[in-house]
């Protein structure tokens, strides 16, 4: 076993290997954020206003999205899709795209506003009117994940509520759970920033999304370590893309070789976000846990 890409598959000691991962030292799961204009938008309308951030943005419909697209079709995966409402309004051929070839595609949110930062009741009106805007092109979407996973306590509930039966917004583990809601069970898939590209592309001086633009090579670097250290440790690969930067076309490069390094790993599959639910769902040795809100002493925590 090589210590540079040998799997140990290091499960907790006492228990077999979790039936989710099918036998495999861990699962791989692309994720796709289809965000068009709505991450500019949400930090004010007035950006609507603004050509070259609008322009940036709609790179992601006009050329990086077909360009994701294509590069699984390539590799004949299926991927996990997250849409905000808004962007299937205004690219609505786009999102009937994604679904035509077959590959998941979930709600997230309506105008990509931070849950955090709502209200309860405008939370619950992000994934009705998100909602409604995936299912006007007859898309019925299965599972949840909170604008820059900025969750909130209800946010489980809500879900759940409207219908979608797992999330990838909590980052408490590299495995799979269940979350036990009082409107029923909600899959929870992990993500992580290490495995997201947007903390080593993201860069928008106006409004100010990022300031950063690494070389592709560094994040192959890194997601290839989180890659190695889930096939030891038995965890979920959860890469995350954004559409608008991995579609750039360096990076979408660095993508395919990044799909060539697992599928070189040869004990790792490739599951989509409802692949990996009902996997998860029919493995009775999933955790099950609660969701409890962390209550602060005002006394030691004055400052809000």
């Amino acid at each position: 076993m090589s210590a540079d890409t040998g799997s140990t598959n290091l499960d907790p000691p006492g228990t077999n290997t979790p039936l989710w991962r099918e036998g495999a030292a861990s699962i791989a799961m692309l994720t796709f954020a289809v965000d068009m204009e709505t991450p500019v938008l949400a930090a004010g309308r007035r950006y609507a206003d603004n050509a070259m951030a609008m322009s940036h943005q709609a790179f992601d419909a006009r050329r990086g999205l077909p360009r994701l697209l294509g590069i699984l079709d390539e590799f004949e995966l299926k991927a996990t899709f997250f849409v905000p409402g808004l962007s299937a309004e205004r690219w609505p051929e786009s999102i009937t795209d994604i679904a035509a070839r077959g590959h998941d595609i979930c709600h997230h949110s309506y105008s990509h506003r931070p849950s955090t930062e709502l209200t309860v009741d405008e939370e619950r009106w992000e994934f009705e009117r998100g909602c409604a805007a995936l299912a006007a092109l007859g898309i019925t979407p299965s599972g949840y994940r909170a604008p820059m996973w900025a969750a909130t306590w209800n946010t489980a509930e809500l879900a759940v509520e409207h219908g979608l039966s797992y999330d990838t917004s909590l980052m408490d583990d590299d495995r799979p759970y269940i979350i036990e809601t009082a409107r029923g069970p909600l899959v929870e898939l992990p993500p992580h920033w290490s495995l997201d590209d947007w903390e080593q592309y993201a860069y928008l001086p106006a409004p100010h999304l990022g300031y950063t633009i690494e070389p592709p090579e560094k994040a192959l670097a890194l997601w290839t370590a989180e890659l190695d250290g889930l096939r030891e440790f038995g965890g979920l690969f959860q890469l995350t893309a954004h559409s608008f930067l991995s579609g750039r076309a360096g990076r979408a490069r660095n993508l395919r070789k990044m799909i060539e390094v697992i599928l070189d790993r040869g004990d790792v599959k490739f599951r989509t976000g409802t692949q990996l639910r009902d996997a998860v769902l029919a493995d009775p040795a999933t955790e099950r846990r609660k969701l409890e809100p962390v209550v602060v002493d005002q006394t030691a925590y004055p400052t809000w």
